[in-house]
């Protein structure tokens, strides 16, 4: 007899990962600015409020899904995978500094963040090195455009979650879905 507990996924954990891949979406493909080598995006913030919202599983499913769909319908189809994998990576990152090695700790989503922003960087660096050929400046040189964006979504998680904790907000709503 098989003693482990069985796992069920609720609806309202499917429809919640859902909505905020869509919200990944929403402000990755529209509140973009364009550069010559593709753009930047304030969608990582609503990744990085998901994981401090709804968990590390749901922030990977929705980041993952919510950037890469961004990616395949503006045209930029040779970064689906890396994006699938890059996004994913950054909120487990992150929430396994949240929730696990500063589990209650003032600030750790924060370290997370950071410190999934500075792999995030790294990864599309190296990602985007094969792409500009032997010309490997011509990737490094996006090295801080790749920085900004970073930046921008850390800054961006933080004030939408400092409202959201100041107003309330932030307890009805782990009390909801949760």
């Amino acid at each position: 007899m098989d003693n482990r507990k069985k796992r069920t996924i609720r609806t309202s954990d499917i429809t919640m990962t859902a909505m905020m891949a869509a919200l990944v979406f929403l402000f990755t493909y529209f509140l973009k600015i364009p550069i010559p080598t593709g753009y930047i995006h304030v969608g990582d913030s609503i990744i990085l409020l998901t994981v401090c919202l709804f968990g590390t599983k749901k922030g990977m499913i929705a980041g993952a899904i919510g950037a890469g769909l961004s990616d395949l319908i503006g045209g930029y189809v040779m970064w689906v995978g890396p994006t699938l994998v890059i996004k994913a990576v950054w909120a487990l990152i992150m929430g396994l500094i949240m929730y696990r090695l500063m589990k209650g700790k003032k600030g750790g989503w924060i370290v997370g963040a950071i410190v999934g922003g500075a792999w995030q960087v790294a990864a599309y660096t190296l990602c985007a090195i094969p792409l500009y050929g032997l010309n490997a400046a011509g990737a490094l040189a996006e090295l801080g455009l790749e920085a900004i964006q970073a930046t921008a979504g850390i800054v961006v998680c933080v004030v939408i979650y400092g409202l959201l904790i100041k107003t309330g907000a932030l307890a009805r709503i782990r009390n909801r879905f949760q």
